[in-house]
């Protein structure tokens, strides 16, 4: 059986079950193990599947949100590394909404001494927005514990407050024909104001977040610039058919 026949038929197996253990692809495929294994290393490479123990299970599943901590521990020096090329985008005078993300969060220590006004819906990023003297406004809303982001109708007509030059948003998943989604509708509410109201916007996404499709849809891709480590031609020239990626490599 020829390479792509295999891919196809490890592909349609993940749809109809989510997840397939290795002999399952073995049998389907007629094919040995060993074959088996490097063409499942293959399609993730391609960001069309996640290996797992024993198998494999699609890349773009619903997945409950993660917390702030675990976030944070994730492609940390990549996060860091996307965060400072998008400060160099800032201009003096500028008007930004910054959100409550991992990697807007990295974005503050190069912020300082600029002439520049935060609008955030980020309860993580404000003792670090006044720690370096950043004029800062808080949205109002409901706290979410996990992710202590302020979210909700108050947090919306809060941002209704305000225009922004720019705005900087994080995402929990990045998928070339389905856009930006995230696990929660009122999150989700809250960046599509934020996109709404900004001349200019900006989702900072590292290669973690691709070919991923979680709950509640933002807006499609073409709405904002990518920000992202991404470096994978296929996936590269799928993502730039419908928006403008800035690629960042640490």
């Amino acid at each position: 059986m020829l390479t792509p026949e295999r891919h196809r038929i490890i592909l349609n197996c993940l749809e109809n079950q989510q997840v397939v253990k290795l002999q399952e692809l073995v049998q389907a495929t007629s094919s040995s193990e060993s074959t088996i294994r490097r063409d499942l290393d293959q399609l993730e490479k391609e960001y069309k599947l996640r290996r797992v123990h024993g198998g494999a299970t699609l890349a773009s599943q619903h997945k409950e949100e993660p917390s702030l901590s675990e976030k944070s521990v994730v492609a940390r020096e990549e996060k860091k590394a996307i965060a400072q090329f998008a400060s160099t985008l800032i201009r003096d005078g500028d008007s930004i909404f910054l959100d409550a993300g991992t990697t807007t969060y990295e974005m503050i220590p190069y912020l300082r001494d600029r002439d520049i006004q935060v609008v955030t819906n980020g309860l993580s990023l404000l003792e670090a927005l006044t720690s370096e003297g950043i004029p800062t406004y808080l949205t109002g809303g409901y706290v979410k514990h996990k992710t202590r982001a302020l979210v909700g109708h108050s947090a919306v007509k809060g941002i209704q407050n305000f225009r922004y030059d720019k705005c900087f948003l994080g995402v929990n998943a990045v998928h070339s024909q389905h856009g930006y989604t995230t696990p929660d509708p009122e999150e989700a509410a809250v960046k599509q104001e934020a996109i709404g109201l900004s001349e200019v916007a900006f989702v900072l996404a590292d290669e973690s977040k691709m070919e991923r499709v979680t709950f509640t849809a933002i807006a499609p891709l073409h709405a904002a610039t990518l920000i992202t480590n991404v470096t994978h031609a296929e996936l590269l020239s799928e993502l730039e058919k419908n928006t403008t990626v800035k690629v960042v490599t640490t």
